[in-house]
């Protein structure tokens, strides 16, 4: 078994075929690679879409069940199950191209000890794909981002997997990725092992799920911070004087209350217009660095 593509989901049953569909339908042999799905609590309709892609698999599928428990734990729960020599992580809105896996492979031949980053291009409706031709638009700078990327099991199994004390949102694979930097193991972008990452565009009722996300991820980046209290960490989390106190002046000035008043109104299921999108990406922003300095304070840091 030369790979696994490793996933985690959570309630997110309307894509999970496509993505699962798209998992199978790879150039490599079909004895050469595997697909293993921790299933972290659902309670939509999930189960029964992994049991309808058990009986269409057309490669080894490994199905494991977990109540639910955050990200980091269900990654380590799959990386237990792997069983192939290069595990390949997405998430359960992504669509690999049919030679995804074998360009992952085609690059680790190169550089086998090597993280493999592969290419992503974010699109708004799975059903309206543009050409698999990456650019420098949909560039990520992430050493370790688990959209898209590969890495010899071993060397994952190595360093412990992901950190499980990471149970909110954000940061459980920014920290993988210093950890495997701070260990030596390199990496290598490889534009042409491909998924497409399928984010719709937000509508009013996402509002504040987005601030929500913003906080937990503002909360999980002090632990961040914590563990790795490196130059690296404190831009990455804006955990640093410039940014922090930048924001502190922005609160002072009421921009929270004006991007409020903004969106005052928006119908829970009308997409947002991209006035509206700017705004709202501005106050979970800014939700990020007020939580994030009620969690520095709390912490002591």
């Amino acid at each position: 078994m030369r790979a696994t593509i490793q996933l985690c989901t959570y309630n997110r049953a309307g894509l999970l075929a496509r993505v699962l569909d798209a998992c199978f339908d790879q150039t490599m042999g079909k004895n050469q690679y595997e697909v293993v799905v921790v299933d972290d609590g659902s309670t939509d309709e999930t189960p029964a879409a992994l049991e309808a892609a058990r009986r269409r698999a057309t490669c080894a599928l490994t199905v494991v069940t977990q109540p639910n428990a955050g990200l980091a734990r269900a990654r380590n729960a799959g990386i237990a199950r792997a069983g192939g020599e290069r595990i390949i992580f997405i998430d359960d809105d992504v669509l690999p191209i049919p030679t995804f896996v074998a360009e992952h492979l085609r690059a680790a031949d190169r550089h086998p000890a090597f993280i493999v980053r592969g290419g992503a291009i974010e699109v708004e409706d799975p059903d309206v794909l543009p050409p698999p031709i990456w650019n420098i638009r949909n560039y990520s700078g992430n050493y370790f981002w688990t959209t898209n990327v590969s890495v010899p099991l071993a060397t994952i199994r190595a360093i412990g997997g992901f950190d499980e004390s990471f149970a909110e949102y954000g940061w459980e694979d920014i920290d993988v990725g210093l950890r495997l930097r701070a260990s030596g193991v390199r990496a290598t972008f490889h534009p042409s092992a491909l998924v497409y990452h399928v984010k719709p565009r937000p509508n009013g009722a996402s509002i504040d799920k987005m601030i929500a996300q913003a906080r937990a991820q503002a909360r999980t980046a002090v632990r961040l911070v914590r563990r790795h209290p490196n130059w690296r960490a404190h831009l990455a989390t804006g955990i640093n004087p410039v940014q922090l106190q930048f924001h502190a002046v922005l609160r002072r000035t009421k921009a929270e209350d004006r991007l409020r008043r903004r969106l005052q109104g928006v119908a829970p299921d009308r997409p947002l217009g991209r006035s509206e999108l700017r705004a709202v990406r501005a106050l979970a922003n800014e939700a990020y660095f007020a939580e994030l300095e009620r969690a520095l304070q709390s912490d002591g840091t």
